[in-house]
Order: C-alpha cells, then sequence, then structure tokens
C-alpha cells in the first residue's frame, strides 16, 4: 500500500476526554497536576466494518480511550510534544488495525500569565511502506545482511518485513572492490524519514561500516529506496533514492518482491527501469 493514511478519508472520532495529569516544566506541575484533555482521531478503513456490523472487524474506541487515558495519566513527560508521541507511539502498537492516529493533547491550565482558553499539540503517526536496499561486500556478507534483517524484524515500530533473494554483483562506482551481496528488503514501519534513516545508520554502525571512500567497500549498506510515494530532496537524504533506476541490482529484487510498485515520479515499475537501463 502506497500512501500515507491522511489519504484515508475514514476515522473514529474521540474527542476532549479530560483526566488528570502531572506532564509540565515546573515542579508544582509534576507534583501537584491539574486537568488536561486529549482528542484522536483513529484511521482505518470502516467499509468491511460498515458492512458487517461486528465489532471484530473495527477497532473498539472505547479500549483505545482506556489506553490514551491510562498512559497519559501514569507516564507525566516535562512537554506536551514528548506526552502525545509516546502515547500516539504506544497506542498504535497496542493496536495494530489502525492505520494512523492524530491526537491532540489540551493543557488549558498552562503557566501562561496572559487570558487564554487553551494551549494544545497536535501530531499525526502512521504506518508507512518501506523499501529498503540491501547490500555488503566485506567479510561474512550474508552473516551481516541476515543480522541486518532479523534488528528490523525484532523492532516494535517495524513489521510485515519481507526480504528478496539475495544476488551476487560486480561492484558499482568504479572502485576495485570484492562483488557485493544485494537484495531488498520491504516493511511497514512507524518511523519518519528522518528517524528511520539514523536507524538505518545506527545498524550499519554495529556492522563495523567506515565511510572513508564514496562507492568503496563496505560491511552493510542499507538505502531507503521509497517511502510510501513520498518524494523528498534534503541534505542528508533524497526519497526515491536518486541513483535506483541505474542500479540493476536494486532494481531485481525489487521487481521480485514489488513488480506492480511506481516510481512516484517517473510512474515506471522496476520492469519497465530495467528495460530501459538494459
Amino acid at each position: 500500500m502506497m500512501g500515507q493514511y491522511i489519504d484515508q478519508q475514514d476515522f473514529i472520532l474521540i474527542k476532549n476526554v479530560e483526566f488528570f495529569g502531572y506532564h509540565g516544566v515546573y515542579d508544582y506541575e509534576r507534583g501537584e497536576g491539574q486537568r488536561f484533555l486529549f482528542s484522536a482521531k483513529l484511521f482505518l478503513d470502516i467499509e468491511k466494518p460498515g458492512e458487517t456490523d461486528e465489532l471484530e472487524d473495527t477497532v473498539d474506541y472505547g479500549a483505545v480511550t482506556s489506553f490514551l487515558s491510562a498512559y497519559l495519566k501514569d507516564h507525566p513527560f516535562k512537554l506536551l510534544e514528548a506526552a502525545v508521541a509516546r502515547a500516539m507511539e504506544e497506542a498504535m502498537l497496542a493496536f495494530p488495525m489502525l492505520d494512523g492516529m492524530e491526537l491532540t493533547l489540551q493543557k488549558p491550565e498552562a503557566p501562561i500569565d496572559e487570558p487564554f482558553e487553551t494551549v494544545s499539540v497536535t501530531r499525526q503517526i502512521s504506518w508507512h511502506d518501506v523499501y529498503i536496499g540491501l547490500g555488503s561486500n566485506m567479510g561474512d556478507k550474508s552473516a551481516y545482511l541476515s543480522e541486518a534483517v532479523s534488528a528490523m524484524k525484532e523492532n516494535i515500530l517495524c513489521r510485515d518485513v519481507a526480504v528478496s533473494k539475495l544476488l551476487t554483483t560486480k561492484p558499482y562506482g568504479g572502485v576495485e572492490q570484492d562483488d557485493f551481496l544485494n537484495g531488498v528488503l520491504y516493511m511497514r514501519t512507524l518511523m519518519s524519514p528522518k528517524r528511520l534513516l539514523a536507524y538505518l545508520q545506527s545498524l550499519e554502525e554495529e556492522a563495523g561500516r567506515e565511510r572513508k571512500e564514496h562507492w568503496g567497500p563496505r560491511t552493510l549498506d542499507l538505502d531507503i529506496l521509497y517511502y510510501d510515494d513520498a518524494v523528498m530532496d534534503g541534505e542528508k537524504l533524497t526519497i526515491p533514492h536518486p541513483d535506483l533506476q541505474n542500479r540493476l541490482f536494486v532494481l531485481e529484487p525489487l521487481d521480485e518482491i514489488a513488480p506492480h510498485l511506481r516510481h512516484p515520479l517517473t510512474h515506471k515499475t522496476a520492469r519497465q527501469m530495467m528495460d530501459d537501463l538494459r
């Protein structure tokens, strides 16, 4: 499923649930506590429960409300931003039927001198479809790739992990070095692109990767190929991967696990890009 949950029109709205909590920067806020309210949009496909009229085909919004209320009561944070982020992440993991969530946390008794109604923080989170290029050409290549895949399978922020067959390929980029072992991994993740990049780089560092030479040999190489149908061009991260259309060692395994997936800019599948390259 390419695309983010904000394109999905179906949602359940829970509005202005009141609770007593201990969130705040000041000691008296964390000691004495105060009144808070939260509202949540629960994004999911409601077509099936709309037809079956069965609770098992949807999410129990009463259970979600109780979960969020209990979590926000029992876990004090200095910042509303942190409270919202952590509560949503935990709720998304606890209720796997949810595609996404929008949570607003209000603080009507915030420490502000001027007259005001409330202070609130709103954030959205969802599961994202991600494709990652895998590569290694140093040491025990198969072991490095296997350990990285296992780490992603064990990460609670990742699910539905699937991996292509691994291919032995010639080096790319003109630097003389050993052959590579390459593949492509698919997963759904709650991580943002920035957070995902940091996570993948941490796996590379754990595998002992050293960034000494561009296109040089490496124990582990993990590249974000696609992130939903997002298009972004930043200093540290470009999505889709800017060179994937020139890499048969990416296109072949990508075609294996996602033959109908289209590039969000060229709208070509991996098979079509392979034909163009050949």
